[in-house]
């Protein structure tokens, strides 16, 4: 547990309780608990809806992070920059796709509209 904190960058703050914690470290805790079974797929719904710029920009470094280590994203966002950073994007619209756009090798779906 203590190293998976670390790696979401909570480092430190083991001890503190959910109220304690701004919106973006309990982000990153719930990431943390998503990967304690060592998933090869993670699937996040919305995981910048409720943070603030700096903050969603740190969990999209994180899920950058994730991947680069091999982890398989599926990200449903209407974050415009979270997607930018997709190597692979799905738009999807009334359950269908519209268009997916592929910017690299390695596929990463996000998915929004």
């Amino acid at each position: 547990a203590r190293e998976l904190l670390a790696y979401v960058g909570l480092a430190g703050r083991e001890r503190h309780r959910p109220p304690q914690l701004s919106g973006g470290e309990q982000q990153r805790v719930a990431i943390a608990r998503a990967l304690a079974n060592r998933p090869a797929l993670v699937l996040a719904d919305e995981p910048t809806g409720e943070l603030d710029a700096r903050t969603g920009a740190e969990v999209a470094a994180l899920f950058q992070r994730l991947n680069d280590d091999g982890t398989t994203l599926v990200v449903v966002t209407h974050d415009e920059e979270l997607a930018a950073a997709a190597k692979r994007i799905v738009h999807m619209r009334d359950g269908l796709v519209v268009r997916d756009e592929r910017h690299g090798a390695q596929p990463v779906a996000l998915a929004g509209r």
